[in-house]
């Protein structure tokens, strides 16, 4: 099996003011796809890495051979990471959070607007490249950041929410302004999606 890039679902504009349309096309056709390249690239001798699902071989990363480890974290994790992100980008999605991770966000935050705030927080005092997540733990939810292409499936928590803050997502358009293109994110959000994955998170951890 060789892992390959999926499908977009929308335009390059699609996003458009929030995320331009350049931004996309690069970071999708060019970062997304050097990390699938050399994702198959690390795992191209071993068998039984090529027969399991991605998020089994992040989940259990301590399995994988030493010496190819630390490209599957960056490689398979930058796959891994970017393949949610497209899908928790949305054109003209929902405002607001929905069902049950709605009633989740509100009961863990006390309210959208500090779930954001500390959202926020996490992805603009991110020193470097890296995400910011929300995950849910098997118990709650809570909100992290972590640095380059590392996932939180390294640590089994299910990412709910994640947001992409390495310069090339946002940097043709922002330039240094991190904060605004957290700011933008909200405008794009697929919380439908997101409340496919927390539903989804819920119903298997039990």
């Amino acid at each position: 099996m060789t892992y390959k890039l999926p499908e977009l679902g929308y335009s390059y504009d699609a996003l458009e003011p929030h995320i331009d349309t350049k931004t996309m096309e690069i970071h999708y056709t060019k970062h997304h796809q050097a990390y699938v390249d050399k994702l198959n690239a690390a795992i191209k001798d071993i068998a039984e890495l090529q027969d399991k699902k991605l998020s089994d071989i992040l989940r259990n990363i301590d399995s994988v051979p030493a010496e190819i480890r630390q490209a599957v974290i960056n490689n398979g994790g930058g796959h891994y990471n970017h393949s949610l992100f497209w899908k928790l980008l949305a054109p003209g999605g929902s405002n607001v959070p929905v069902g049950n991770l709605k009633k989740a966000i509100e009961d863990t935050f006390g309210n959208l607007e500090e779930f954001k705030s500390q959202f926020n927080q996490a992805a603009a005092n991110r020193f470097g490249s890296g995400w910011a997540w929300l995950v849910y733990d098997g118990e709650k939810l809570s909100v992290e950041s972590s640095a380059n292409q590392d996932s939180p499936v390294m640590d089994s928590k299910r990412v709910i929410i994640g947001l992409d803050v390495w310069e090339h997502a946002y940097y043709l358009n922002y330039q240094n302004r991190r904060p605004d293109y957290i700011s933008a994110f909200w405008n794009v959000i697929n919380w439908d999606y997101a409340e496919e994955r927390y539903n989804y998170a819920i119903n298997t951890s039990k």
